[in-house]
């Protein structure tokens, strides 16, 4: 696949081992990645409503999942434009090791977040405080010339807000008006969005499934029309629905055959202009 042009490398969804996969590609394609890769949770999981199931079971422990990582973050880095960004979601077992690999990787000037994605689902910890909140990991391939666009949503939380004729929001200060944004309050590291639920109508089979909310928020902060958004871990395709929906490219890799045809299926339903294509 080295050496094809972007438009034959982007719109596709390959099934395989995305080490394979982002081998073939060339330097510097991708303007945006983010990967969902296994969490170390020592689980095997099944496919609701399919066929099959995948294992995050790592017999030799931390150390080969790291090492399985590794190579996977060093193409990320290589696949990167240089106003490229990487998003690498994980949770507590193993954000803090993939922390230090990045930092080897991408340099620890290029650090840009810790992003919190905070959540309420069931079950309540008699032993801990309730784990609620994933992290993910984000790298701009050189600081300074990376793409990002502020994101405002939400409600100002200020006690004796107001709004004048114009409806524009501000409070009374002793020096006269404080103005706030009319869009509202600019978007922070920590990130509330509810976790899909079992009878949610975005749910797909797919076990791991992240809410489309969450990739929107990414895929517009941190591309442009058509950019080329990638996800090596696509899971159910999430990513590359948010993509296609306003106009980015996208690529896909997932080693689940059942995960590809989920991914196909959705892509094919969206409404944006691209089509998944067989593997490469």
């Amino acid at each position: 696949m080295k050496g094809r042009t972007l438009e034959k490398v982007s719109s596709r969804v390959h099934c395989g081992d995305n080490l394979s996969t982002m081998t073939r590609l060339p330097d510097g394609c991708c303007d945006l990645i983010y990967i969902d890769p296994p969490f170390f949770t020592g689980r095997k999981r099944s496919i609701t409503k399919g066929s099959g199931s995948f294992s995050d079971r790592w017999p030799e422990g931390l150390e080969s999942y790291l090492d399985f990582m590794l190579p996977r973050l060093d193409h990320c880095h290589r696949l990167l434009a240089g106003h490229g960004t990487l998003y690498v979601h994980l949770d507590w077992r193993v954000a803090h090791y993939a922390r230090v690999q990045l930092d080897d990787i991408f340099g620890r000037e290029n650090f840009l977040n810790e992003i919190i994605w905070h959540y309420r689902t069931g079950g309540i910890s008699k032993r801990w405080f309730g784990r609620k909140h994933d992290t993910l990991l984000v790298y701009a391939r050189k600081l300074g010339e990376h793409r990002f666009n502020v994101i405002r949503e939400g409600a100002f939380r200020t006690d004796g807000l107001k709004h004048d004729t114009d409806g524009r929001p501000y409070k009374s200060t002793r020096k006269g008006r404080l103005y706030f944004n009319s869009k509202g309050p600019t978007l922070t590291d920590v990130w509330d969005v509810p976790f899909l639920s079992t009878v949610s109508l975005e749910r797909t089979a797919w076990p791991t499934q992240k809410p489309l909310a969450l990739l929107n928020r990414i895929v517009h902060a941190s591309s442009l029309p058509g950019d080329l958004v990638a996800d090596f871990f696509c899971g159910s395709g999430t990513t590359l629905v948010a993509a296609k929906a306003i106009k980015r490219r996208w690529l896909g890799c997932d080693i689940s055959k059942e995960a590809v045809r989920i991914t196909r299926r959705r892509l094919t339903s969206c409404h944006a202009g691209c089509h998944a294509h067989p593997e490469g």
